[in-house]
């Protein structure tokens, strides 16, 4: 499992560790002073020693870069905050087909919406479900129910 931070600041910590070898101290204290497991210690050290500082540096992220810079992804979370409604839509609701439809109005750029949970998790989203309610719902008549009704229905605890 991938370790919380940046891709800098997991170099950082392994910068540290490398200052702490110098110093003399051993992979538990380090790994206790850090609050990082003893084994990642221990590879960071082998590392260390067979490639120096080079061994250590955070390497580039792997895979596809995004077809959205960040200033375009800062741009679509406005866009999304503002309304679905202010974006031309029938309802205030953000589907998947929808954003991608207006990803691709907006930005020229072609998202499957199968692909917009990742795309919305990167900006800090969550995939929400609206509640089904009827228009008709009356929250005082369901409350009396509740106390009156419900009460005499109910099965009674045992004593």
């Amino acid at each position: 499992m991938r370790p919380y931070g940046s891709p800098a600041q997991l170099e950082q910590r392994r910068f540290q560790a490398a200052s702490l070898f110098e110093h003399g101290f051993t992979p538990v204290d380090i790994a206790k002073k850090l609050n990082v497991e003893r084994r990642s210690v221990r590879r960071w050290k082998s590392a260390y020693l067979k490639k120096g500082v080079k061994g250590i540096t955070a390497k580039p992220v792997p895979g596809r870069p995004s077809r959205m810079s960040n200033r375009n992804k800062a741009r679509l979370e406005r866009e999304l905050l503002r309304g679905a409604i202010f974006a031309g839509y029938a309802t205030e609701l953000w589907t998947c087909p929808r954003i991608a439809d207006f990803i691709k109005k907006k930005f020229r750029i072609h998202y499957h919406p199968r692909y917009l949970p990742r795309l919305l998790r990167s900006l800090g989203w969550s995939i929400q479900k609206p509640e089904r309610r009827a228009k008709e719902r009356n929250e005082r008549a369901i409350a009396r129910w509740i106390k009156t009704d419900w009460e005499a229905i109910k099965k009674k605890p045992k004593n």
